[in-house]
């Protein structure tokens, strides 16, 4: 990613740094791309942004993506994904592997860094798989991967069924100090499943996919994490009890951290009553009482980071019928609005810690140096508008796919500048 020359003044926004426990109303003056400092500036810069009544942030980091290309460039590609991460405020995103292809080689990484500076817009982290062709026989070459820029390794979309395999990974992965981000699903359970297995499920007379299926493999993953001393990210918690078993496992010392995606604290299986593929996702929408405790995870920070999953399909592909229709939905472009609307505005967190959950602590768990203002950091800044109310339109989002439940929507916040390694990418209503 190309840095901007020159200097850039964003004056008297409220500046929120969790890395430095900063939290005030403030200047912030970049210069040739990195941080100059935070603090009263009467320098005249080549740029002044007035961001009078705005929120000031580390850039929005996006740590489970999945950006389609190779293979899949009919639901998205590496330019439009990025587009639609910049429109959402982020100027990093950590793209997952389970691609056509696979990105499983030091050629299949190369190819995704070498698109994503093509396309110029956001920074793209690359997720290495875990096993050769994501089909868990064979561990992947994990030092070559990480020779050639992977930042962690998941086989996302699929569980990595072989618990030697996945104890060995752990091993591997420890000597590059690499988090394994893991999809927990035991597929005996789940298999054939569209939805949470419940009332609702049973009242549809769909086949559902049991809450047990994620938390037996989450406990197993733990298990393993500990005697291995490996690092273990759980993905898109999804339970309750999924929630409390990570809980007891950071009691206990376990190096295991957790992300949440929006869909989990906000949608519940009753979205599902319509048919609508939209609500379709793995894994899927579950209870009030998950969603309680998905929150309450957010809130003491059990849950370390809000990502999205953000999973394009096709307008075709969502068209099918239900038990036809891919999983997955849309996340890049309404994650700001639904945290600010369904976390921060009810009281259940503050600023400083939605943007721990969504810069700060993703940089940290992904080894990445970005998250921070501090002098000297590389400028990557979001720029969010508290109080700006807007209503989620599919059709203009950046994303080649509009696969969304929130169309229609009315929300509060909204990222409206990202500023990458200084220059500003996008500005609400300039594209």
């Amino acid at each position: 990613m190309t840095a901007a020359t020159g200097t850039l003044l964003i004056r008297g926004g409220r500046v929120v740094d969790p890395a430095q426990g900063i939290d005030r109303i403030d200047d912030v003056l970049v210069r040739d791309g990195k941080v100059a400092g935070i603090g009263p500036s009467t320098t005249a810069a080549d740029e002044t942004i007035d961001a009078t009544g705005l929120v000031v942030s580390p850039g929005l980091i996006d740590m489970h993506v999945h950006l389609r290309e190779p293979g899949r460039e009919e639901d998205e590609t590496i330019e439009t994904g990025t587009r639609a991460a910049l429109a959402g405020g982020f100027t990093s995103v950590a793209c997952i592997p389970n691609t056509e292809p696979p990105i499983d080689t030091q050629a299949a990484v190369e190819f995704i860094r070498q698109k994503a500076a093509r396309a110029d817009t956001c920074n793209v982290f690359v997720v290495g798989c875990v096993s050769r062709n994501r089909e868990g026989k064979e561990l992947a070459e994990i030092g070559r991967l990480v020779e050639a820029g992977a930042v962690a390794f998941s086989d996302d979309g699929a569980p990595v069924y072989d618990a030697e395999l996945m104890r060995r990974a752990f091993e591997y992965c420890r000597m590059f100090d690499k988090p394994i981000l893991a999809h927990e699903e035991v597929l005996e359970l789940s298999r054939g499943g569209v939805m949470h297995e419940g009332l609702v499920s049973l009242v549809l007379g769909l086949t559902g996919m049991p809450a047990a299926a994620e938390e037996v493999m989450i406990g197993r993953d733990i298990a393993l994490a500990e005697v291995t001393d490996g690092r273990l990210h759980v993905m898109h918690v999804s339970t309750a009890e999924g929630v409390g078993l990570i809980r007891a496992a950071k009691a206990r010392g376990a190096r295991v951290t957790a992300e949440a995606c929006p869909h989990h604290f906000t949608l519940t299986d009753e979205g599902l009553r319509g048919f609508d593929s939209n609500y379709k996702m793995s894994p899927p929408l579950r209870t009030a009482a998950d969603v309680e405790g998905i929150i309450a995870g957010i809130v003491d920070g059990t849950i370390d980071c809000i990502a999205t999953d953000h999973a394009p399909h096709a307008p075709e592909k969502k068209m099918l019928e239900l038990d036809r229709a891919p999983f997955g939905i849309l996340g890049l472009e309404t994650a700001v609005g639904l945290t600010v609307t369904r976390l921060v505005l009810p009281g259940k967190i503050g600023w400083p810690r939605m943007i721990e959950s969504m810069s700060t602590l993703p940089a940290r768990i992904l080894g990445v140096d970005r998250g921070t203002l501090k002098p000297g950091a590389v400028a990557d800044i979001t720029l969010i508008d508290p109080a700006m109310e807007w209503t989620v339109d599919v059709k203009s989002f950046q994303s080649k796919s509009v696969n969304s439940p929130f169309g229609g929507w009315k929300l509060q916040g909204r990222a409206v500048a990202t500023i990458v390694a200084g220059r500003v990418k996008y500005r609400l209503g300039r594209g």
